[in-house]
């Protein structure tokens, strides 16, 4: 399991993103599947935990093909592993 968090424009692009192309990016490097969770104090971010291992979440943050889905998705920044 993996904890990350980030910010984004806005959270409906996100979801739309983060459910197709992200997804099928995610598959791609092992994860398991993923639950979202929107910050009470910060509208703007987003949690996510994951059913994915350190190595398939350190080769999806550094797959070129990453980027361009992360900007379709609206992040203001790139996403941080956090501590459960």
């Amino acid at each position: 399991m993996l904890l990350a968090t980030t910010t984004v424009e806005d959270f409906d692009r996100f979801m739309k993103v983060f459910s197709t192309a992200g997804a099928e990016m995610r598959k791609k490097h092992g994860s398991k599947g993923a639950f979202v969770f929107r910050d009470p104090s910060e509208t703007d971010r987003v949690w996510v935990i994951f059913d994915w291992d350190a190595e398939g979440w350190k080769n999806f943050v550094s797959d070129p093909a990453v980027p361009p889905i992360m900007k379709a998705a609206g992040h203001k920044e790139k996403p941080q592993a956090a501590r459960l």
